[in-house]
């Protein structure tokens, strides 16, 4: 970006402090326009969440995944109405198809090797819940504990806890009705304490 970036009026990279704009709304007109500052801070400010997102999914290219998301958000930014909230689920929709088009790929591969036609299950790592019980836990163990959800389930407790949406906005990003997006969690949660409770660790 460096001095091309400048030639076009964008702010120098050492600039940045001073000149990125503090509310959202005039983040995102900044971002329009092309500058440098607002990219590089809504990169700062979304990227983290959507790596986590992405890794405890089981994504194998999480660099490449996230770079592909924002690749997505500079081409729709032109287009994109709505206030932060609603700028956060649509991060998240694009970084879910950015996750089901990897998990294809993935599963063509597989059955293009194995010779049988068969792909075999994926297993992605899955992410914490909302508890405050499974939040006091290490990361590890709530993986482990959350392995056996089924995929549906999974995606929105990823979605709830390590992105931080709404139900409204998980609805949006999975394609569902809130209603069943309610019950997607409702049944992961209480999947995630019956394991708790049979292996003895009260939730």
């Amino acid at each position: 970006m460096g001095s091309a970036g400048a030639d076009r009026g964008v702010i120098n990279v050492e600039d940045q402090e001073h000149s990125a704009p503090a509310g959202f709304d005039a983040l995102l007109g900044a971002a329009r326009e092309g500058q440098e500052s607002a990219w590089q801070r809504l990169f700062a400010d979304f990227a983290p969440a959507v790596a986590g997102y992405l890794r405890v999914q089981g994504a194998v290219e999480v660099d490449d995944l996230v770079s592909e998301v924002f690749i997505g958000l500079f081409r729709g930014i032109g287009t994109f109405v709505g206030g932060e909230a609603d700028f956060r689920s649509w991060v998240f929709v694009i970084a879910h198809h950015r996750l089901v088009d990897e998990r294809r790929r993935r599963g063509r591969r597989r059955i293009e090797t194995s010779g049988t036609g068969t792909p075999h299950e994926d297993t992605p790592a899955i992410g914490d819940v909302a508890s405050a019980a499974l939040d006091r836990m290490g990361a590890a163990r709530v993986v482990a504990l959350c392995e056996r959800l089924v995929p549906d389930q999974r995606d929105v407790l990823v979605l709830r806890i390590i992105a931080d949406l709404t139900i409204e906005q998980i609805a949006d990003v999975v394609g569902k009705s809130a209603g069943a997006v309610k019950a997607l969690q409702r049944r992961g949660l209480a999947a995630v304490q019956r394991e708790i409770a049979r292996e003895g660790v009260p939730l």
